[in-house]
């Protein structure tokens, strides 16, 4: 998915645009191993249905839950390290995002979703969590997934609101973990072996976001 993250002030609502990719299927990055997984494990924890406002790992986002079949019930970092993350784009809007991750037929999702007309965040997944993203089973155990509203040809999305927004959610998501700030450990879904996703594309500023994340 893409639509990532600077937002210059509150905007007009979006529609896609028409010299985009065709849309396609968020990340179908679950792996049948995981979704197997994951659908036995999820209605463990809790019900999507019951989770309250206080469920957020992120005291700026909104609970937003994605289908309990589209990752998998864990305790990490206990069960798995955290170490890195995943900076994705959606190529859908935000509400079709949001959408698509609570469609239990979806089998992907990520932990986060950022707005970029005003960066908006929804938490769709606990960080504690395994959410099927990145399309590789060992990066999805380590990770934190980011989604970004919009498209990976078209910067006009990646607005100043989100790209502040996004960093500071990695920012704290770092520290938390004890992430190191670097290119390293903050990643784009393009980097994961054996991805055939191309986001967040040559138009997400990476030296931007990576200064912001360190506080610049």
């Amino acid at each position: 998915m893409e639509r990532p993250s600077s937002s210059s002030g509150p905007e007009l609502p979006r529609t896609a645009s028409p010299s985009g990719p065709a849309r396609r299927s968020l990340l179908r990055g679950g792996l049948a191993l995981g979704a197997a997984a994951g659908a036995a494990l999820a209605g463990d924890l809790w019900t999507a249905g019951t989770a309250s406002a206080a469920t957020v790992d992120y005291p700026g986002a909104t609970w937003a839950p994605a289908s309990t079949a589209n990752y998998t019930a864990a305790n990490r970092p206990s069960t798995y390290p955290i170490n890195l993350v995943v900076i994705h784009v959606t190529q859908e809007t935000f509400a079709d995002t949001i959408s698509l991750f609570q469609d239990p037929a979806h089998a992907a999702c990520a932990h986060y979703v950022v707005r970029s007309a005003d960066g908006a965040i929804d938490q769709c997944v606990r960080e504690h969590d395994v959410a099927w993203h990145a399309g590789n089973w060992d990066y999805n155990t380590r990770s934190i997934g980011i989604e970004h509203e919009g498209y990976v040809d078209d910067p006009s999305w990646f607005t100043t609101a989100m790209y502040h927004a996004s960093a500071a959610l990695t920012a704290e998501i770092c520290t938390k973990y004890g992430i190191p700030k670097d290119r390293e450990h903050i990643i784009g879904h393009v980097e994961v072996p054996g991805t055939d996703h191309t986001d967040p594309g040559p138009n997400w500023d990476w030296v931007r976001y990576i200064r912001l994340v360190n506080g610049g």
